[in-house]
């Protein structure tokens, strides 16, 4: 510690960490992570995730469906965001997660990583629903129309799956 140019004021006891990363770096898991698609409704997605064997709650919202993930340890929501936009060819989507007050949100096309994007711009033209979650004003239990992928067997997926092909054609 250094002695203050000015007696009168307080020594401060501040220490600087040699190594920073550690500041830049998420160290804990999201308490809070989603997808956020524009997949048309949210039986698809369930449809498509339940394929991809992920655990979510699947929110109808104007814009597309959101996929409230469960897991949220480790790299599990970029895996979730890998393995949906991967199913979804040519579809960007958005993995959107919070961490205490801190949001990120990242593009994903192709089961690729792609642009981080300011959370700020996301939620600027998000859908009250997405809103909502974000900011903890509700939870995806008080949400209408919330489709789990838990309950969707492969085959039933399948099928969901295949009609929803069928309608879009017929459009």
């Amino acid at each position: 510690m250094s002695t203050p140019q000015n007696p009168e004021e307080p020594e401060l006891d501040l220490v600087i960490p040699d190594d920073i990363s550690s500041l830049l770096s998420p160290t804990s898991d999201p308490e809070l992570a989603v997808l956020v698609t524009q997949i048309a409704g949210a039986e698809p997605l369930a449809a498509a995730c339940s394929l991809a064997q992920l655990e979510i709650d699947a929110v109808p919202t104007e814009i597309g469906a959101l996929a409230v993930l469960h897991d949220l340890t480790g790299d599990a929501p970029q895996q979730a965001a890998a393995a949906v936009s991967t199913l979804v060819k040519g579809v960007p989507l958005i993995l959107l997660t919070r961490r205490g007050e801190q949001l990120s949100a990242t593009r994903w096309q192709d089961g690729v990583e792609g642009d981080v994007l300011a959370p700020g711009l996301v939620l600027g033209g998000a859908p009250e629903e997405l809103e909502d979650l974000v900011t903890g004003q509700t939870t995806v239990a008080e949400l209408s129309g919330v489709v789990p992928s838990a309950g969707i067997s492969r085959w039933k997926a399948m099928r969901l799956l295949t009609s929803t092909a069928r309608k879009a054609r017929k459009k």
